[in-house]
């Protein structure tokens, strides 16, 4: 792992917050999280990669459905 990404970005930021939240579940006397939050967050982010990818989809298709494609010669 790159030790040296920035939290200003993106991804420093998420390695960071992961760092944090692991640290902090290790000290806790339950040591991490149940079953049932890593399925809540599991489904969130499912979820939102969900509605990323129909987001992109109608994106695609809309954009695909603009393009005029002329007639072939010769056709009726």
């Amino acid at each position: 792992m790159n030790r040296h990404l920035s939290p200003a970005t993106p991804l420093g930021w998420l390695l960071l917050s992961l760092q944090i939240h692991t640290d902090r579940a290790r000290r806790a006397p339950e040591r991490g999280a149940s079953a049932i939050e890593f399925v809540i967050i599991t489904a969130i982010l499912v979820a939102l990669a969900a509605a990323v990818g129909v987001v992109i989809y109608n994106l695609v298709t809309d954009e695909a459905e603009s393009i005029d494609i002329p007639d072939a010669p010769g056709g009726p």
